[in-house]
């Protein structure tokens, strides 16, 4: 029920961090995947990586805050495969800033990119799943989006619109046989984290706060993403997943 053989699945943000972490899983998984990012040169090393775990790899450079440029995306996925089974939306930006002095351009880059972004891809892959009569769709959200942290406020809105627009979608397209879901990560190691993770101040208050007193590792999120993505998570939909170390018990 968790194999994931002939399926294909999409991948934003697939070049690094936790969209690199799920493309990488569920090709192990069994499924082809395309991975999608602004940079060629991650997409061609992650491409690398999947064809190297056997399974077939298309990469694929793509503005998520670009309507027209999500749609080529997903016109040459569904070119190159004839079909796409799974859409992981993992492509996003982060800033801490408090919400009295952030500027217009920052709040729109961010949820032009996070939000607008997320509901391009979906729009546009859920058109292809409801023709198939089939499909997962995985956005990633955030623990941001519940509990709103100081100092996250553009983040935070951008995330808590996700997991709004995950319900949402879920529940317009369901009678298609086509399951939304959310991942809502906590403190990860990424690129976007480390920053604030290695920081001597902000890093020791940021692991106090996860009862693990650590920050997941990327590859500790991809077995979620292939539950949702396989028939093992068949009875599940506009759900909202949080893996945060024990962050969100608290």
């Amino acid at each position: 029920m968790f194999r994931l053989d002939n399926k294909i699945a999409l991948v934003t943000g697939g070049g690094r961090g936790l969209g690199r972490a799920i493309a990488l899983a569920l090709a192990e998984a069994g499924a082809a995947v395309a991975v999608a990012s602004r940079t060629r040169e991650q997409l061609d090393e992650v491409a690398a990586e999947i064809r190297a775990r056997g399974q077939r790899a298309l990469a694929v450079q793509v503005d998520v805050s670009d309507s027209a440029s999500v749609a080529q995306m997903v016109a040459a996925t569904h070119g190159e495969f004839g079909q796409i089974d799974i859409l992981v939306n993992s492509a996003g930006v982060g800033w801490a800033e408090k919400l009295v002095e952030t500027s217009d351009g920052t709040w729109d880059w961010i949820l032009k990119t996070n939000l607008s972004g997320t509901f391009y891809c979906c729009r546009e892959v859920a058109r292809v799943m409801i023709a198939q009569g089939r499909g997962s769709i995985i956005n990633i959200a955030s623990v941001a989006g519940v509990k709103g942290p100081p100092g996250l406020g553009a983040y935070a809105a951008s995330k808590g619109g996700v997991i709004a627009l995950t319900k949402v979608l879920a529940l317009e397209i369901v009678r298609h046989n086509v399951r939304v879901n959310a991942i809502a990560p906590g403190y990860f190691r990424t690129d976007m984290n480390a920053a604030a993770l290695d920081d001597p101040e902000i890093g020791p208050k940021i692991v106090k706060r996860i009862p693990m007193r650590r920050a997941g590792q990327p590859e500790e999120i991809g077995g979620l993403a292939v539950y949702l993505a396989s028939d093992a998570a068949s009875f599940v939909t506009g759900e909202i997943y949080f893996i945060s170390g024990g962050e969100m018990a608290q």
